[in-house]
C-alpha cells in the first residue's frame, strides 16, 4: 500500500512537522493516530516516518529511513504572467512535470489589472506547488519568485543556459537548443532557464532585449500554443532530453 506523503514546514535530524491546513486535515480529515506511518518531505529529502504526536494544528513525525527521490529538473520556468486561472493550471502541471522554480513577470502585454494583483497572488501560488507536489509524489517543492519586471529578470546575472520561446524564431527547435546546452556541459547536467511569453507573445522592444542580453531564441514548432500549452510541451521536452 503506497503511503501518503506529506511536506514539513520544520524538521532536525530525528523529527518533522507539519502545521497549519496540513496538520488539521491529518487530524479532523483522515483521524490520524500515533503510530500510523507516512512518507515526509523535508529540506528536499523522503523519508518513512512514524506519526509521534498529533493535535489539531500540528504533527509530528519521528524521521525512521530516508528514502530514494527524483531530482527535480535543473529548469527555472519564467512565465509572464497572463490569466491566472489558465496561470494556475500551468503552475500545477509544472510542478507535476517537475520543474525546480517559476519565476512571475511582468511583460509589455501582461494585462494591467493581473500585474497589479500578482503580488497578492504570490502565496496562492505557492500553496498549489505545495499541494501539487504532495499529489505527484515530489521529493521537494518547486520555488515561487516574487514577480518581479520582465526586464529585471532578463538582465539579471545567471550560470544558467537561458533560452526564450519566440513565435518568430524557424531555424533553432527547443529540442535543438537543448542537445547543445547537454553537449556543452559535458559530464555534467545543463542548468536553465527557459522564458514564455504572455497572450499575444513578446513585444519587439522585449525580443531586442532578450537578444541583448544573451538569450536564445527557440521555438516549439510551426503552431502557435497557448501560453500554459507552451509551458507544458515546453517541459516535456526538457524532461526527454534530460532524464
Amino acid at each position: 500500500m503506497t503511503r501518503r506523503r506529506w511536506i514539513a514546514e520544520h524538521w532536525d535530524e530525528a523529527t518533522a512537522t507539519i502545521v497549519g491546513a496540513q496538520a488539521e486535515h491529518m487530524a479532523r480529515v483522515l483521524r490520524t493516530q500515533p503510530g500510523m506511518e507516512a512518507d515526509v518531505v523535508a529540506g528536499g529529502h523522503v523519508f518513512h516516518a512514524e506519526v509521534a504526536a498529533i493535535t489539531p494544528r500540528e504533527v509530528r513525525f519521528n524521521l525512521i529511513a530516508e528514502l530514494e527521490a527524483d531530482p527535480a529538473l535543473p529548469l527555472t520556468l519564467v512565465l509572464a504572467i497572463y490569466k491566472f486561472d489558465r496561470m494556475e493550471w500551468a503552475i500545477e502541471k509544472a510542478t507535476e512535470l517537475g520543474v525546480a522554480a517559476i519565476a512571475p513577470v511582468i511583460a509589455r502585454r501582461t494585462e494591467k489589472h493581473l500585474a497589479e494583483a500578482a503580488e497578492k497572488r504570490t502565496e496562492r501560488w505557492r500553496r498549489i506547488v505545495i499541494e501539487s507536489s504532495q499529489q505527484s509524489r515530489r521529493s521537494d517543492v518547486p520555488l515561487i519568485h516574487e514577480p518581479a519586471s520582465l526586464s529585471s529578470r532578463v538582465r539579471a546575472a545567471s550560470a544558467a543556459t537561458r533560452i526564450v520561446l519566440a513565435e518568430q524564431e524557424r531555424t533553432t527547435t527547443l529540442c535543438n537548443a537543448l542537445n547543445e546546452a547537454v553537449a556543452a556541459a559535458g559530464t555534467e547536467m545543463p542548468t536553465l532557464e527557459i522564458a514564455i511569453g504572455p497572450e499575444g507573445g513578446w513585444a519587439p522592444e522585449e525580443e531586442a532585449l532578450f537578444d541583448a542580453n544573451g538569450w536564445r531564441a527557440a521555438s516549439l514548432g510551426p503552431r502557435i500554443l497557448r501560453a500554459e500549452t507552451a509551458a507544458i510541451a515546453a517541459l516535456a521536452v526538457v524532461a526527454s532530453c534530460l532524464e
